[in-house]
């Protein structure tokens, strides 16, 4: 993992940066990468590895925030796209790629008796909540602080709260997270803290006859990854079977990450409908709503809108109908090394982090962890992550980038079916040195 010198390690995506300024909002098409030491620039990235504009290579755990589970350049995509590539891009029309690939969906996931594509996970989202609340005439959603699901107003609430604005941990405040934002959009959900069964008991006994589903990251792995206790998700599900409300499952990280029939597939829950979308593509845009028949069919039947002039876009389900096709082979072969491998780096990080005296939790499973530097024993919900050491974060991850290794900016690590033990070795090198420079 060569680089070169650090006074001159970024010099080049500095500049263009500077340029991008210029003409891109911010000199970044995401705000979520405006981050450290500096919005980095890309010349070529293959498997698990990438090189930037100044010829330093890393280790890849961002995966473009998630999609690549093949990783970069998976010979199955390349073909796939170049086949699609002599055929029609786009066709605002019918093609069998669509009920092709919502086939292999349905036989993959538990919920899947019908199936939806959009473009993005916001969007399907926002399709996921419509149809909950015309299948049961209710308004209000039921969604956890921590949780992750989209940018637009009517669910980012309460995603990241600051200490001082979440409220008693008995009923939560509902926080905006963004100027801008209709203020009134909190009227219409209910905010409650993750893995604690018994506050939303309670919500249901004093609400449970307004609420139309409950929404929620099955792993939390927007705020941490952190894991559901035992029991949780079935709880949740009884909940809502025994109130007339609907269980929804935001498997847009989880989904053809965790298990080949994600979240749901790996507990056992299964949900009244589910989005995916990052792993679905493998890399073009691409996300989905899968659910029950009846529910989903009220898009025909039942009066509920929807759109998209790039659904069901012909490269994006080329691409995904490859990569469901390598995750599925020899019995989900390849999603298995993911977990398998990811598991081996994060028993490596914790070692050293205990060899060093570093208090570091690292939460989640084998292809989508977290690090925490915190003196907690347990991280439980997003409160407990408001207690993170976030300075010694950020001097980690940059250390770590300035020795070849790659992670999000919120401690994230994404693990894809092509790194390698060599990549885990090289990782924990380069771990093991960052972690020694911050002992106490």
């Amino acid at each position: 993992m060569e680089a070169c010198a650090p006074a001159d390690r970024w010099a080049r995506s500095r500049s263009l940066l500077e340029r991008a300024r210029r003409s891109l909002a911010g000199g970044v098409s995401s705000p979520f990468r405006a981050k450290f030491p500096v919005p980095l620039y890309f010349a070529d990235a293959s498997g698990s590895r990438m090189t930037d504009v100044d010829g330093n290579r890393y280790i890849d755990y961002t995966l473009a925030w998630g999609p690549l589970i093949l990783g970069h350049r998976h010979p199955a995509l390349v073909e796939a796209l170049r086949r699609q590539a002599d055929r029609p891009h786009i066709l605002g029309a019918q093609h069998e790629l669509e009920y092709e690939v919502a086939e292999k969906i349905q036989e993959l996931v538990p919920c899947a008796e019908r199936v939806a594509f959009t473009s993005s996970g916001s969007e399907a989202v926002q399709l996921a909540l419509r149809l909950a609340r015309a299948a049961t005439g209710r308004s209000l959603i039921l969604k956890f602080e921590g949780h992750y699901h989209g940018w637009m107003d009517s669910v980012l609430i309460s995603h990241h709260p600051r200490a001082d604005e979440v409220g008693p941990l008995e009923k939560p405040h509902a926080v905006l997270e963004s100027r801008g934002q209709v203020a009134n959009v909190v009227e219409n959900v209910l905010v409650a803290p993750w893995n604690r069964l018994e506050i939303v008991e309670r919500l249901f006994a004093e609400r449970g006859r307004e609420i139309a589903a409950v929404i929620l990251e099955p792993v939390l792995c927007n705020s941490g990854c952190l894991l559901p206790l035992p029991g949780y998700l079935e709880g949740l599900r009884r909940l809502t079977e025994s109130h007339g409300a609907l269980l929804i499952f935001d498997e847009i990280i989880t989904g053809f990450r965790m298990a080949l029939g994600g979240a749901q597939g790996h507990y056992g829950v299964t949900p009244d409908l589910a989005t995916f979308g990052k792993a679905l593509g493998g890399g073009p845009p691409l996300s989905a709503v899968a659910g029950r028949r009846e529910i989903m069919e009220l898009m025909f039947t039942g009066g509920v809108a929807f759109g998209g002039t790039f659904n069901g876009n012909p490269i994006s389900l080329a691409c995904a109908r490859a990569t469901l096709t390598e995750l599925e082979r020899d019995g989900g072969a390849a999603l298995a090394r993911a977990n398998r491998t990811g598991q081996k780096l994060m028993e490596g990080i914790r070692e050293s982090a205990r060899r060093h005296g570093v208090p570091l939790q690292v939460c989640g499973f084998g292809a989508a962890f977290a690090l925490h530097f915190t003196a907690r024993s347990e991280l439980r919900d997003y409160r407990d992550t408001l207690e993170d050491d976030r300075e010694r974060l950020a001097t980690f991850l940059l250390r770590a980038l300035e020795h070849g290794v790659y992670a999000l900016p919120d401690g994230r690590m994404y693990v894809s079916a092509v790194h390698t033990e060599q990549d885990v070795a090289d990782t924990l090198e380069a771990v093991d040195k960052v972690l020694g420079s911050l002992r106490d």
